[in-house]
């Protein structure tokens, strides 16, 4: 009687995103949603997600990443290609690939667990614009890069200090951040900013809670 009660009382893992964004076509809602069921099964075994957002991923993970990547593509509708640094569990730039097929999305992280998870996750889903390149972010070409993109990898400064010669002047990089993101910017070294130009190009609320987001871009100037 007991174990019935907790199985009654087990929490549901929402998946909200059709109600939430119904402008989405049918084809990336399916693709999205499978995205979805993948990455809970995979979590058993590889960390990918904290287990405190494993029930509301869809509000913590994906609509984050819709809504982040909104504003970036707004910002600059002729982005052809992006690169998504420390992608570890695939988030924003997977869901980027799925929402934006004519962006070639480049997956880049160093854990080969969390690589395999999304070669995986590239081959299931069918994804023809995505490639996933399993290495250290520094070890890249200087200039290769022209459009980044990065959530949860670190602080703004650490991140352009990091790509400082791998992004090519005239790219830049976008960082999805709290509504703390002032606080950042301003922690950037002066020796950066003759460098980098930072700017907050949009803000946004989840379709649950009250908590603001900001997608803040850093201009690569020289």
């Amino acid at each position: 009687m007991a174990e019935n009660k907790q199985e009654q009382e087990a929490p549901i893992i929402h998946w909200r995103i059709n109600e939430w964004f119904p402008d989405l076509s049918p084809d990336v809602k399916a693709r999205l949603k499978t995205y979805h069921t993948d990455l809970i099964k995979g979590n058993r075994t590889v960390n990918l997600i904290s287990p405190k957002t494993l029930f509301v991923a869809d509000a913590v993970h994906f609509a984050d990443s819709i809504l982040a990547g909104k504003i970036i593509m707004k910002s600059n509708p002729s982005i052809d290609q992006i690169y998504d640094l420390g992608s570890g569990n695939g988030f924003p730039g997977l869901v980027f690939a799925i929402v934006y097929p004519q962006v070639k999305v480049v997956l880049v992280e160093m854990d080969s667990k969390k690589c395999e998870f999304l070669r995986t996750m590239v081959q299931t889903l069918g994804l023809e614009n995505v490639t996933v390149d399993c290495k250290n972010i520094e070890s890249f070409g200087e200039g290769t890069i022209r459009f980044a993109m990065a959530r949860g990898l670190g602080s703004i400064s650490k991140n352009i200090m990091m790509t400082r010669k791998i992004v090519a002047k005239g790219g830049c990089f976008f960082h999805l951040k709290t509504e703390e993101w002032g606080i950042e910017v301003g922690e950037i070294p002066t020796q950066l900013c003759s460098l980098w130009s930072p700017s907050l190009i949009g803000e946004y609320k989840l379709p649950v809670g009250a908590v603001k987001f900001s997608v803040v871009k850093t201009d690569k100037i020289s």
